[in-house]
């Protein structure tokens, strides 16, 4: 508004008929006073023809000046008043309701931490959590409008994908635990290698990350799926099984924490991320975390609040395991490169935006999905109706 006044005013108008003594100090507090007092002092050596230089030059200023001045009110009153664009949009949404798979620590400790909570109490909304046991669940959850956000593996996002579900990837976990998956065998099994998988009873949950897992492992040893008999089971069928005895090996998504749930998963690991995808098998298998289409495209202040919080938690997070560490790093015998790489990850961020290296492997996955017959028809995953890959403003 005050703005518009000075550009219609503006043809009448001209600096050089005021005092100097005047218009210098009112560009200095607006902000322009360091610019124009230089451009005053090039102007008095003009001749007077140039001096319509000093004019266009001094407006230019001006109007610039206004506009930094009418953005830092406009921010000073939004947040005097509660109205900043996140606690409007929090008020518009009116509920929050995040979606948790089993073991993903870093929503798991923006729950226990309380960080939505506080910075929403303004807004007086309700945060709701909902805990899975899948990250496909999740997804479906997620389309249907039951939750707004979540977090989970990539695997189960082609599967949505290639089903025409709705959803958005807007963003990942820097680091996935190299321990992360793995394909367990009862503790005392005959099994050793890859290899001896051949004629056994393999137990995974369908379109899980664990399924690529084990597809990638079979691959790498050249061994085809018909060489041995896999059996589709949820984690809470094959549980039991496994534990009876009544299948010989199972591809499981092993919760990242070393929490009490991670223990009633009985056996050994015959293989390890890292030993199947190299030192950053992040890059291969990510952990993502996706918002409905109505969230992304209506509610971004939240969105990037949600995102600046989970990074929040996990630098928390990551720094609490750090310090456990280093008090019982005698007693536990820790190793100096496992000891940096804690510090490493406890120093930098939790979480990152889409990179095209991600979605590379990614897109390996669908590809490998699809050559396979497991999925219908190809996925782009870069796709911007699925996958937000612009810079995000919550990781400036």
């Amino acid at each position: 508004m005050g703005i518009a006044t000075v550009v219609v005013g503006w043809g009448s108008f001209r600096w050089h008929d005021m005092p100097a003594q005047i218009w210098r100090p009112l560009l200095t507090l607006t902000g322009g006073g360091v610019v124009v007092t230089g451009l005053a002092g090039v102007a008095q050596r003009l001749p007077v023809a140039g001096r319509s230089l000093e004019t266009i030059l001094l407006f230019l200023v001006f109007v610039l000046a206004c506009l930094l001045l009418d953005k830092l009110m406009t921010y000073r009153w939004n947040h005097l008043n509660g109205t900043s664009p996140e606690l409007r949009e929090a008020r518009r949404l009116g509920q929050l309701s995040i979606g948790i798979p089993e073991g993903l620590t870093h929503l798991e400790a923006l729950q226990r931490f309380r960080l939505l909570e506080n910075r929403l109490k303004e807004a007086d909304i309700a945060v709701s959590w909902h805990h899975f046991s899948s990250a496909s669940s999740l997804l479906h959850a997620l389309s249907n409008g039951e939750i707004d956000f979540c977090g989970g593996g990539g695997t189960p996002s082609i599967f949505a994908q290639a089903a025409g579900l709705l959803f958005v990837r807007v963003g990942r976990d820097k680091y996935t635990a190299p321990g992360g998956e793995a394909i367990l065998v009862p503790q005392h099994s005959k099994l050793q290698t890859l290899q001896d998988l051949r004629g056994c009873r393999v137990a995974v949950e369908e379109g899980s990350s664990a399924h690529y897992v084990l597809i990638r492992a079979l691959r790498n040893a050249e061994i085809k799926p018909d060489d041995l008999s896999i059996i589709f089971l949820s984690r809470q069928e094959a549980l039991p099984q496994f534990t009876a005895g009544e299948v010989d090996a199972w591809s499981v998504w092993v919760p990242y924490a070393n929490s009490p749930r991670r223990r009633e998963y009985p056996g050994r690991s015959l293989l390890s991320l890292e030993e199947l995808f190299g030192k950053d098998p992040s890059l291969h298998l990510p952990t993502l975390y996706y918002a409905s289409p109505g969230l992304v495209r209506s509610f971004p202040a939240i969105l990037k609040m949600v995102m600046e919080e989970i990074n929040e938690a996990g630098t928390r997070l990551n720094r609490e395991n750090l310090a456990a560490v280093e008090r019982l790093r005698d007693k536990l015998d820790v190793s100096p490169d496992w000891l940096d790489n804690l510090r490493q990850v406890a120093s930098e961020r939790s979480i990152v935006p889409l990179g095209h290296r991600a979605l590379v492997g990614l897109q390996l996955q669908a590809d490998t999905l699809h050559e396979l017959g497991l999925i219908h028809k190809r996925v782009n995953v870069t796709d911007g109706t699925y996958s937000l890959i612009l810079r995000q403003n919550w990781t400036i």
